[in-house]
């Protein structure tokens, strides 16, 4: 089910993708748009593509059929790179014995042409902006492998905000933290997206993860087999097919 665009200014356009790794297609026809200030959840199973079109819209991985337009130009085209926050799989997995601060490792995350390394004074004040966006600024000069996975997610998002970008997109984001860290950090993300305007783009393969502030869901099985409204996606069939598969579910729109 393809949703109908709205009015907000498109800023990627997702048509008629395929890619295959060789044994057989992992998307197959795939089409839809993420408009600004959305708060769109891909969803499905293990192997359903999700992480694939995530590094096509990247520009890591070339479509075997279709394109993907950013801001109005093709992925080979779009030269703004840093307008894209990203946050990938497995970015807390850090060894607690690594020497690098909090702010170090936001630090890494601004685009720059010189060629020192000193920071200037408005690079000082991204990473302290980026830092306060995520509630860790006072953690800033800890080690960073000292910190919780929550705490440590926070750090790379702060790191992906660090250039001011319009869209963050995170894979598998809350892998590995507790319920309560959960709800905290899509607190924060709400706030990012309704008071800072950035569009989030999360992937998960769980299904239950689907939160209060998700409104769009895109759910993929290889082709994209929903895309609409997060309360019309509960009223699916496909939600029906999911609980009938006998995928943990559990809705915590309000």
């Amino acid at each position: 089910m393809d949703s109908v665009a709205t009015e907000q200014e498109l800023l990627i356009e997702i048509r008629k993708v395929a890619y295959s790794y060789g044994y057989g297609d992992v998307l197959k026809d795939v089409s839809f748009p993420i408009n600004q200030e959305d708060f769109l959840a891909i969803i499905g199973p293990n192997g359903s593509g999700k992480t694939t079109l995530l590094k096509i819209i990247l520009g890591l991985l070339k479509p075997r059929l279709g394109e993907v337009k950013i801001m109005g130009k093709t992925v080979e085209e779009f030269a703004d790179w840093k307008t894209i926050g990203y946050v990938p799989q497995k970015a807390t997995h850090i060894d607690s014995l690594f020497p690098v601060s909090v702010k170090e490792v936001v630090a890494m995350g601004i685009q720059s042409s010189r060629r020192f390394p000193r920071r200037t004074r408005e690079e000082d004040s991204c990473i302290s902006r980026a830092l306060q966006q995520v509630g860790i600024e006072e953690y800033k000069n800890r080690r960073i492998g000292n910190l919780s996975a929550g705490q440590q997610q926070r750090v790379f998002i702060a790191r992906a905000l660090a250039n001011h970008p319009k869209i963050l997109m995170l894979d598998e984001p809350t892998t590995g933290v507790d319920v309560k860290t959960q709800e905290h950090f899509y607190d924060m993300l709400h706030r990012l997206n309704r008071e800072e305007g950035i569009t989030i783009v999360l992937i998960t393969h769980e299904v239950g993860i689907i939160n209060k502030h998700v409104a769009q869901v895109a759910c993929l099985n290889q082709t994209l087999v929903y895309h609409g409204s997060h309360d019309e996606f509960c009223r699916s069939d496909e939600f029906k097919r999911m609980l009938a598969d006998g995928h943990h579910l559990v809705s915590h729109h309000h």
